[in-house]
């Protein structure tokens, strides 16, 4: 269920995109709870992590600033394509771990605190439910 709820919220936002114009992101990090949110002023986009234990697993990774963007973004759109293979993919389809596709553009700028969550957060995913997306 918690799994859900996370996926759910990370579906949520990139599905809230708008891709007519992108703005500068101003980040509110909210490290409470295991929330992590991610958002800017008018909402054009916002990701939101409920995950228990991604917050104290995030704190332990490689700083804001070692990946570049570009790689962030590479490596999103991969998981992404994996991700959204084994929500329509049996047996996947049937764990509950892929309950939704996700909606990520690669020609959207999702600026780079989205882009870093999203890449940790599908480390953490392949790390907590041994999950390979490749």
């Amino acid at each position: 269920m918690r799994n859900l709820v996370a996926i759910l919220s990370i579906v949520l936002a990139f599905m809230a995109c708008s891709t007519s114009s992108v703005k500068k992101l101003e980040s509110s990090n909210n490290y409470s709870n295991d929330t992590i949110r991610i958002a800017n002023d008018s909402l054009n986009y916002e990701l939101i992590v409920f995950e228990p234990g991604f917050s104290s697993w995030i704190a332990t990774q490689k700083p804001r600033g070692f990946y570049s963007q570009n790689y962030l973004e590479q490596k999103n759109w991969r998981f992404v394509v994996t991700y959204n293979n084994r929500v329509v993919s049996y047996p996947y389809s049937t764990t509950g771990l892929y309950p939704q596709k996700i909606d990520y553009e690669p020609t959207v700028n999702y600026g780079y605190e989205v882009n870093y969550l999203l890449y940790h957060y599908f480390l953490f995913f392949q790390e907590e439910y041994n999950q390979k997306l490749r």
